[in-house]
């Protein structure tokens, strides 16, 4: 896949280079992945049954898993990432021009978003993409006439595979485990009507007030794009709006951070919930993957390069928040965050959940009116 004359970024460059950093498993040709495919197809459909009973939220369609390798994990995003970042990366091409330094620029773009990719590549386990449907799916289905944008969740299997291995987890249950998070997020963006076009308008209108200079731009938009092109919070300050941030942006960052820090809180939430209940071993899995998050050495100082730090302040801060609001209000009491834009928590509410319960008044709505379940 090669990018346009006149693009910023050198796509080709950057999935020939992602490819280069995320290495081929060998697990990828082992025995031990002929299962995966028919595990994650049960366990996703088990999972979507129980985030949907637990949280309220039932999807509209049924979910299908995709397990795929470092390779297409890094295709579908290269490929998502070039869809949603059309319309900004157009709108800047001209500055780059068709000289030299124009096509160094290009090269330069693309091999960073490439060693981001291929990083990224060797530990997602699971993704839900909200802003792309996928393409694959959709088309073997369209002759039959049936839709499946949103539908898939992908599995990285080498990497699912590996965990399973060095620390010995039962295959099912870590599967499961994993499903129940990404089945959190599917549910959160498509059982909220307004969940999905309310995060895509902050992002085009945060998009559409950046007005960088395009050497800065190289610079982030490989920190950035990634983020974005998954849901996470792609405005952080190592990302565009830390380095080209009007007052207008501030306020959309906020708004941002406090939308990304109430769901992946709640994904979290949920998935230690559920999982203390219908996952044997997850005490263990949990303490891995915690570790894993706050790895140090030098794999904490790359997460602090790409700026994964927000990340992991967003899994803590939100997930403290959801728990206390559980506490106060009981178990549909954050129902009412998924009615309205306007009744989701503000960032100084996160560290005071009595604050914004008292805000919405929680506590006293109908949990059968909020939960935002399709009709």
């Amino acid at each position: 896949m090669t990018g346009g004359a006149t693009d910023p970024v050198d796509w080709g460059t950057a999935a020939r280079v992602a490819r280069i950093v995320a290495r081929r498993d060998r697990l990828s040709d082992s025995y031990l992945a002929d299962s995966l495919a028919i595990d994650f197809e049960r366990v996703t459909v088990q999972a979507e049954q129980l985030v949907g009973e637990f949280t309220g939220l039932v999807a509209p369609s049924p979910a299908h898993a995709g397990v795929v390798d470092r390779a297409g994990w890094i295709d579908a995003n290269v490929a998502s990432m070039r869809r949603m970042l059309g319309a900004f990366t157009e709108r800047i091409a001209q500055r780059f021009g068709m000289g030299p330094m124009g096509t160094f620029g290009r090269q330069a773009a693309g091999t960073e978003m490439g060693v981001l990719l291929g990083y990224m590549s060797q530990r997602v386990l699971g993704q839900y993409d909200l802003l792309m449907p996928d393409d694959t799916a959709e088309a073997s289905d369209a002759s039959r006439g049936v839709s499946t944008a949103g539908d898939v969740v992908h599995y990285v299997g080498p990497n699912v595979l590996m965990l399973e291995k060095r620390f010995a987890f039962r295959p099912v249950e870590f599967r499961r485990w994993i499903a129940i998070h990404e089945l959190t997020h599917r549910a959160q963006f498509t059982a909220v009507p307004w969940l999905r076009p309310y995060f895509v308008a902050l992002v085009d209108e945060m998009l559409g007030l950046v007005e960088p200079d395009p050497r800065a731009l190289v610079r982030a938009l490989a920190r950035a794009a990634e983020q974005l092109s998954r849901g996470r919070n792609p405005f952080d300050e190592a990302g565009v709006v830390g380095l080209f941030a009007t007052d207008r942006q501030r306020q959309l960052l906020a708004r941002v951070q406090a939308l990304m820090s109430l769901l992946e809180g709640h994904g979290n939430y949920v998935m230690n919930a559920l999982g203390a209940r219908h996952v044997r071993g997850v005490e263990r899995m949990e303490r891995v993957l915690q570790q894993r998050r706050h790895a140090g050495g030098l794999t904490g100082q790359v997460n602090k390069f790409l700026g994964m730090d927000m990340k992991l302040r967003q899994y803590e801060v939100g997930e403290h928040f959801v728990r206390d609001v559980v506490a106060r209000g009981g178990d549909r009491a954050l129902a009412v965050a998924w009615t309205e834009p306007d009744a989701l928590p503000t960032m100084p509410e996160f560290g005071d959940a009595g604050a914004w319960l008292r805000r919405v008044d929680a506590t006293r709505v109908d949990a059968t009116r909020v939960a935002a379940t399709p009709s």
